[in-house]
């Protein structure tokens, strides 16, 4: 365009040229890259399906989840509530480990949490907050008589508490199953678990 300027080629025209070169640019880039006002924001990413295989659901929502909250869109995640949420990450794949070995269950209930602290609670209590300007969210005081701010981590609190007594619960059944075959092998094996014909062959082979 410049070059045709240049060489007297456009005359009058050019600055209408290249304001129409501008918009078509501009248009085309909408059309490619989405409008900035129909975009969707970072965190609207955080709608995952309980569909398939619990354990894939579960590492997707997290995987999710932790790369949101490490890119923290507009600072609007404290660094204490950053922390805290990336610990909730690490604890529920604890637990997703623990699961898998352990020789216990946990209820239909319990497994239904576990599941979806994951999946769907500890998303869409970061989608919610994060829709709150970050001013609002640390000095409004809602109608719970807190800040968003305070109810997120609050919300997290429990979240985490709900984590370490599925863990609990799953320690307690393998302890119980440790103790029942320890108890097994104690039978079995010690001095007590021998009958006494046994017992009177042995001593006899000794001193024979």
């Amino acid at each position: 365009m410049l070059v045709l300027k240049a060489m007297g080629l456009l005359g009058s025209l050019a600055l209408p040229m290249a304001g129409l070169g501008y918009l078509a640019g501009f248009v085309i880039g909408g059309l490619w890259l989405g409008w900035p006002w129909t975009r969707e924001p970072e965190w609207a990413v955080l709608e995952f399906s309980d569909e398939g295989d619990a354990r894939e659901a579960m590492e997707r929502a997290l995987k999710g989840v932790r790369q949101l909250t490490e890119y923290n869109p507009d600072k609007r995640i404290p660094l204490a509530l950053q922390k805290r949420v990336l610990e909730l990450c690490e604890a529920l794949e604890a637990l997703l480990q623990q699961w898998e070995r352990s020789r216990g269950s946990l209820s239909l209930q319990d497994s239904f949490h576990a599941r979806h602290i994951a999946i769907s609670y500890l998303p869409d209590a970061l989608n919610t907050y994060l829709a709150i300007p970050a001013a609002f969210a640390t000095t409004k005081v809602l109608d719970n008589g807190k800040t968003a701010q305070a109810t997120f981590t609050d919300t997290l609190d429990e979240l985490d508490a709900k984590l370490r007594q599925l863990g609990d619960d799953l320690s307690a059944q393998d302890a119980h199953a440790f103790l029942v075959h320890s108890k097994f092998l104690n039978q079995k094996f010690g001095p007590q678990g021998l009958d006494a014909p046994a017992l009177n062959l042995a001593d006899k082979e000794l001193k024979s």
